[in-house]
């Protein structure tokens, strides 16, 4: 019996303008919701009997009817449960304790909603079973480069036997170039150990404070990575699985377009059917492509490489669309040019239009390299990122719109360079 649990960590900030209209797990990156892809991954899973979704985020109607239809789509129990307050990975899942060991798993997963990765679920299983005592619990762990492993969890091992002896998280100087994945499995043991951390916690609490205020809140708020694992390392009960499959980090519209081109490519194994391809009387085709069959695309506009093509978007004649995500209902009219760019829903691009951002990629000649986790402004400038329309924005004919980011429902009357557009 497994179980997985999806962490849903949240942070809404750093998708704006995005995150107005759709909780950013429900962001569409290679044509579906991100968190589809965790659930394709975890309904892959020989034994997986339910995915139980933990966050601090109030479910409406769009979150619901994701989950009712992901649960035909995958005949698997799919639940929400909404924690009070923002409690931290380690908090949201011994809040609802009761609940993941409630159909007595043998393990669980537990993955956090902002990673793209190709999930090799399975794969950690099977080092599970072969690595450490039989309640042992692992870490996926990927190789980063030297000077961006400080931006995550570092984690040294023991290179023969692959346990855990040292983890830091995001530390000030280099430790390893190890880092977490933020995908774990774990089985009903670790609760013991958050357990000991809340009741620490509360001694804390009621020490310091004589009339603690929301206590239980503080003390029930955990972090995996800082609380538990930098306790657990070096005790023979953590492990290190390292893929060399693909993996980032989505914390920024930015990074959705690169999560994107990861996605896309992985789909030549998983789902060719989801790529478009050169056809009489369909548009040009070149690279990685996604386009909802409700798409309305004149044969002259050239797609590609990394584009994915939302619900019901039109797109003229001429239009070429390079690097970008174009969500639904958006209208790209004839001969307009998107580079480098998410053209929100509802949106419109005037004929001859240039709509262009600067890609955040990571460096290409580095295998190792991440996405950075770009600040919005560097001395007192705008940093180029990609520009971001936000739904129901207009772009007049033949103007320029670069790397800025347009708040939803504006008219603009003219170009744009290196502005947010309030």
């Amino acid at each position: 019996n497994l179980s997985a649990t999806l962490i849903l960590k949240l942070e809404v900030t750093v998708f704006r303008p995005l995150s107005f209209e759709v909780p950013k797990p429900l962001f569409p990156v290679a044509g579906v919701p991100m968190l589809q892809h965790h659930i394709e991954a975890c309904a892959k899973v020989p034994n997986m009997k339910e995915i139980l979704l933990i966050g601090f985020y109030q479910p409406n109607e769009e979150l619901n009817r994701f989950l009712l239809n992901a649960q035909q789509e995958f005949k698997i129990s799919i639940r929400y449960l909404q924690e009070y307050a923002a409690l931290g990975t380690g908090g949201g899942i011994y809040h609802f304790r009761d609940q993941i060991v409630s159909g007595s798993p043998e393990a669980f997963f537990v993955l956090n909603a902002d990673v793209c990765s190709a999930f090799p679920l399975t794969e950690m299983l099977r080092f599970q079973k072969e690595h450490g005592e039989p309640n042992s619990f692992v870490i996926l762990g990927t190789t980063a480069n030297r000077k961006q492993s400080m931006n995550y969890g570092c984690i040294v091992e023991n290179e023969e036997t692959n346990e855990v002896l040292h983890y830091v998280e995001k530390p000030s100087t280099f430790v390893s170039d190890i880092i977490n994945c933020g995908i774990y499995l774990f089985n009903p043991d670790i609760f013991q150990h958050i357990g000991a951390v809340f009741q620490k916690n509360q001694q804390d609490i009621q020490l310091r404070d004589s009339e603690p205020t929301n206590g239980w809140h503080r003390a029930e708020a955990i972090r995996l990575e800082q609380d538990i694992f930098t306790a657990l390392a070096g005790q023979g009960k953590l492990y290190v699985y390292k893929t060399l499959s693909f993996w980032s980090q989505i914390k920024s519209a930015g990074s959705a377009i690169y999560a994107s081109r990861l996605y896309l490519n992985q789909y030549h194994t998983t789902h060719p059917e989801r790529l478009a391809t050169n056809k009489e009387g369909s548009p040009k085709i070149t690279g990685n492509v996604y386009i909802h069959p409700t798409a309305n695309i004149d044969p002259t506009a050239v797609l590609g490489p990394n584009v994915s093509i939302g619900t019901g978007v039109t797109i003229g004649a001429g239009v070429r669309v390079r690097e970008s995500i174009i969500l639904h209902g958006a209208n790209l009219q004839d001969h307009c040019c998107v580079l480098n760019s998410i053209v929100g829903w509802d949106s419109t691009i005037g004929k001859w239009a240039r709509v262009e951002g600067t890609p955040s990629d990571p460096n290409p000649n580095d295998p190792y390299a991440k996405i950075d986790s770009e600040t919005l402004f560097r001395e007192g400038k705008l940093t180029p990122s990609i520009t971001i329309l936000g739904c129901n924005v207009t772009i007049p004919s033949e103007v320029i719109i670069l790397n800025s980011i347009v708040l939803p429902h504006k008219d603009l009357n003219r170009g744009f360079k290196n502005q947010i557009i309030l």
